[in-house]
């Protein structure tokens, strides 16, 4: 399994723009698909967004639609998410995933998780 490592969180107001980032190292990167999950306090952790082995196919959840965009470059072992117009029910920790065969909240390789806060 991949190892991940996540960035880029912070404090930010409503409507800003943050872009995480989360790196991958022990595996074959292009291999695996990848994706962004969320947990806010005193809630389960849920899906964000998803993205193929090669970048061509993403989906999001509802709530991520039209303002969270996820990529990735295989040949940086990073995957990306691109968060604008954000608001204050966005602050929760984000993680990233990887699996080679499925993203979800069974998938086998999960980075600490990096800190996204967002006043009102």
């Amino acid at each position: 399994q991949v190892q991940l490592v996540e960035s880029g969180g912070g404090l930010v107001q409503a409507g800003g723009s943050l872009r995480l980032s989360c790196v991958a190292s022990g595996g074959t990167f292009s291999s695996y698909l990848m994706g962004w999950f969320r947990q806010a306090p005193g809630k389960e952790r849920e899906f964000v967004a998803s993205i193929s082995r090669t970048g061509g196919g993403t989906r999001y959840a509802d709530s991520a639609k039209g303002r969270f965009t996820i990529s990735r470059d295989n040949a940086k072992n990073t995957v990306y998410l691109q968060m604008t117009s954000l608001k204050p029910e966005d602050t929760a920790v984000y993680y990233c995933a990887g699996d080679p065969a499925v993203i979800s909240i069974r998938s086998g390789s999960w980075g600490q998780g990096t800190q996204v806060t967002v006043s009102s």
